[in-house]
């Protein structure tokens, strides 16, 4: 991507704020609490006709002792390299900082454009205290307020200017959201996908916050993988933080084609990985379940074979998606969960002709296996068609649609992934009635 735009500077200073006016937006999470963003958040916006990509960076601070903040600078700075412009974020309220001059000494090493922009400037008092950032040593300084849009104007002006108009464009990509549990390994899978830690991993559950996008184009894929806060039972669910993380995780599985659903090796298939499961199906979601952490489980009275014939039990009816043991520390098998994901994929967007289905289904539902006698009524199916939707959805014309049971309509499912190859994607089935 070209016209990269990143926002740094230390907690708390509006920086998440300034992300979702800049984006048109709210994909950022808000909160007076500082340290709420922690990996890098993407999103897109434009000014005067010039497109631009926007980073938010959670806050930069040099403590080592604590491990969100060592993970949290080194976003920042990988944000830093990313980026064409930076704006400097800094807090009128505050003054200059310690750690505001310590975000400065970053940026000027950086050979970066950098617009020190001074927010929560929303009142004549405050603007009196604006010329003292000129001592932080950039050039050019504006005076804005992120909550209400004063000054953003201005602002995006001036960043106008230094863009060009070849942004390049990402393509309509499909997109692969990684649920699950928190501390399953979602963001670890992505991190070794694409072999850099654009992630924040920690032992600690509940790290993500935000739906991260992150862009694959290797050996052949083209995704755009999105990781997602952990999932937790809602009486689980305490702070409003994380309440409004889970609201983007399923906002994200809305949004997605397949879902990779992660699951620990260890524990087991639980009630919330049901939950999530049954979320991704009533979203008419592909799945594919990862069966992560396999290299930590005893051997002796685990198999595959045993443990996958249980996690099937538990998914019935839909028990053909596809499952795949990985150790994604030990790269194991990780590989095949990209293959699985384009598999089920394009089994979701498989089309197939109505002259097909009435050649090949309707001679099984009209003749050879028809549906049961209701009430001393036969029940006659005439024809088969395919609805133009994102996933595979089927109509089937006949005499007396409010007589088909749901036994049948999982034997006439399962006829359909026999024929035609519907692996680890959903089937919506509608009876209508025709004279």
């Amino acid at each position: 991507m070209k016209n990269i735009i990143a926002i740094v500077g230390r907690p708390n200073t509006g920086k998440s704020t300034l992300f979702n006016r800049l984006t048109q937006a709210k994909d950022a999470i808000v909160d007076e609490i500082s340290g709420v963003t922690r990996d890098r958040n993407y999103g897109h916006g434009d000014w005067n006709g010039k497109e631009f990509s926007v980073i938010d960076t959670g806050g930069y601070v040099t403590d080592d002792e604590d491990v969100f903040n060592r993970e949290i600078r080194y976003q920042v700075e990988l944000a830093v390299e990313e980026a064409d412009i930076i704006l400097f974020m800094v807090d009128v309220k505050d003054g200059i900082t310690p750690m505001d001059e310590d975000v400065a000494q970053l940026l000027r090493r950086s050979n970066r454009k950098v617009l020190l922009v001074v927010n929560k400037v929303d009142n004549m008092e405050r603007r009196s205290l604006v010329h003292e950032f000129y001592r932080l040593g950039f050039d050019e300084l504006f005076e804005i307020s992120s909550t209400n849009g004063s000054g953003t104007g201005e602002l995006l002006d001036a960043v106008s200017q230094e863009l060009d108009n070849t942004y390049e464009e990402v393509p309509d990509l499909p997109k692969i959201c990684i649920v699950g549990r928190p501390n399953v390994g979602k963001s670890s899978i992505i991190n070794a996908f694409v072999g850099v830690d654009k992630h924040i991993v920690t032992p600690v559950s509940g790290t993500t916050r935000d739906a991260i996008y992150t862009r694959y184009n290797q050996f052949g894929f083209d995704f755009l993988l999105v990781d997602t806060a952990g999932l937790r039972k809602k009486t689980k669910v305490e702070e409003n933080i994380e309440f409004y993380s889970v609201m983007r995780s399923i906002r994200a599985i809305e949004k997605s084609d397949v879902c990779v659903i992660m699951i620990d090796a260890q524990a087991g298939l639980e009630s919330q990985d049901l939950n999530i499961f049954s979320l991704a199906q009533r979203n008419n979601k592909g799945i594919v379940v990862v069966v992560n952490k396999w290299d930590l489980v005893e051997k002796e009275n685990n198999t595959i074979k045993d443990l996958e014939v249980g996690i099937r039990a538990k998914i019935a009816p839909m028990s053909d998606v596809p499952i795949v043991f990985t150790s994604v520390i030990k790269k194991q098998r990780i590989f095949k969960v990209l293959e699985q994901v384009k598999i089920v994929y394009e089994n979701r967007a498989r089309r197939i002709t109505t002259s097909v289905l009435n050649e090949t289904l309707l001679p099984i539902v009209k003749e050879s296996n028809p549906p049961p006698i209701y009430k001393d009524k036969r029940i006659h199916i005439k024809y088969i068609t395919q609805l133009p939707t994102a996933y595979p959805a089927f109509v089937f014309f006949c005499n007396l649609p409010q007589y088909i049971k749901e036994p049948y309509k999982r034997f006439v499912e399962n006829r359909l992934r026999t024929l035609f190859n519907f692996t680890g994607a959903p089937i919506k089935l509608y009876f209508r009635a025709k004279s």
